[in-house]
């Protein structure tokens, strides 16, 4: 059963905020809450007071400015998957959002949700990190623009402030020749947490790379950049020995853990495996799409 708890239902966000402010942060927001029920029926969640967000449609949109892409924190995964735009300017995004749990899940959770639950096998993580995201957090006081890469600090530990919630995911439209490719490994087919994940984005120049960026998921206490990895394949035609060197690389970023899913030994085999197939269909250049390729769990 639920224990009881207080839910506060503003109809904007100025209304919002203030309740996060005035309450003196000891108040959560509370957006699809395919997280937060669970954890509060099992215990695992000892907050009692939370500002329902299921009024502020102003939140789930997808529009382009400044040459950025920018997703309103209450867009849904389904949204994401069912989006035309998200597919041709993030197709590895696309890609996780396909592969994210279960059609009622994707339905309610929330792209903002997904990152904010701190989560190291999130789905959204691996893919946002790759394409260099930001994130806008709003209180009272004002707003402040942080990198993704700063945002989750440790398991289930943010970069949020008391009265803070997260309003808008943004990203640089892709460069033209950029491959964006996403992987998930579960335990079956769909509806599962992941054991590990896995997403790059290249962009490539008569072979020679001349951006990278390789995340990785379930490897560590938060998603994690392989930047050692990235750093070895700027400048360098992406031959064979070099994917061979970058997928090593990018398992020594990880610090995995054995746990019901796999072994620590297990993740960190499938780390070299799934960044050293990324890479070789990387190298094989844009998909039909012209400038991206994508890959969803196998």
């Amino acid at each position: 059963m639920l224990p009881r708890f207080e839910l506060y239902q503003p109809t904007t966000l100025p209304e919002a905020l203030g309740m996060l402010s005035e309450t003196g942060g000891n108040v959560r927001p509370f957006a699809g809450g395919t997280n937060l029920i669970p954890d509060l029926r099992g215990g695992r969640e000892q907050a009692r007071k939370f500002v329902s967000l299921a009024g502020l449609d102003d939140l789930r949109f997808t529009r382009f400015a400044n040459g950025r892409v920018e997703i309103g924190s209450l867009t849904t995964v389904s949204d994401l998957h069912r989006s035309h735009e998200v597919l041709r300017n993030a197709p590895a995004l696309h890609a996780s959002a396909t592969a994210f749990a279960g059609h009622m899940v994707r339905c309610t959770a929330t792209i903002a949700g997904n990152i904010c639950y701190g989560s190291p096998s999130a789905d959204l993580l691996p893919p946002l990190l790759s394409l260099d995201a930001n994130v806008t957090l709003a209180s009272a006081a004002g707003l402040r623009i942080l990198p993704l890469s700063r945002f989750n600090l440790g398991y289930k530990q943010t970069a949020l402030k008391p009265g803070e919630m997260m309003t808008q995911i943004s990203w640089p439209q892709p460069a033209r020749g950029t491959v964006q490719l996403f992987y998930k490994l579960g335990l079956r087919k769909g509806d599962a947490i992941s054991v590990i994940s896995a997403a790059v984005s290249l962009t490539l120049k008569q072979m020679v790379c001349t951006h990278a960026r390789i995340a990785l998921g379930s490897v560590a206490a938060t998603v994690v950049r392989a930047e050692r990895a990235e750093a070895l394949l700027l400048g360098r035609e992406l031959t064979e020995k070099l994917i061979g060197e970058a997928a090593e690389l990018a398992a020594d970023a990880s610090a995995p853990i054995d746990d019901l899913r796999a072994s620590k030994e297990y993740r960190l085999h499938t780390a070299r495996v799934l960044v050293r197939r990324l890479l070789r269909q990387a190298a094989e250049g844009p998909g039909e799409a012209g400038s991206t390729r994508r890959s969803t769990e196998g």
